[in-house]
């Protein structure tokens, strides 16, 4: 269900891509308008399941997680158990940051930050020892170009 959003609900959402520690008046400012209406909007987008939560964005590198792999998975498994054994395979491991189920020959995409390919090995081992996997191939991201979590609204 896609929720209706006006003018002054996209200024807030962006601002609150932008900073959500930003005050309620200085989103107000930002925006033209006054404090309550703004906090009433928020209210209602997170009721409505816009904002999903807030979050604080940390620095992987500064925390010695220098190392991105995205790793693509086939299997020739798709039995229902197998496919609950996966999924939470992967939400129990802290070095999965994104888990995607594809559409062609790749069955899932995983986006994996670690401190090493040591590391990523260790997830690896972990991995197909906790379920059986056709095939992984690991690529190492070289450089990010770009890394958001802000949408366009």
């Amino acid at each position: 269900m896609t929720v209706q959003l006006d003018a002054i609900d996209r200024k807030i959402l962006s601002e609150l891509q932008a900073d959500a520690s930003q005050s309620l008046d200085e989103i107000a400012r930002k925006i033209g308008s006054s404090k309550t209406p703004v906090w009433n909007r928020i209210r209602k987008l997170r009721k409505t399941g816009v904002i999903v939560k807030q979050t604080v964005l940390l620095d992987p590198e500064a925390l010695g997680l220098e190392a991105c792999f995205f790793v693509l998975v086939r299997t020739s498994e798709h039995d229902a158990d197998w496919q609950a054994r996966f999924l939470k395979t992967l939400r129990e491991r802290p070095e999965v940051q994104e888990a995607h189920r594809l559409a062609g020959d790749i069955d899932y995409i995983l986006k994996v930050r670690v401190e090493n390919a040591k590391a990523y090995d260790d997830f690896y081992q972990a991995l197909i020892s906790e379920v059986k996997i056709f095939n992984v191939t690991a690529l190492l991201s070289m450089q990010e170009i770009k890394a958001t979590t802000v949408l366009a609204v």
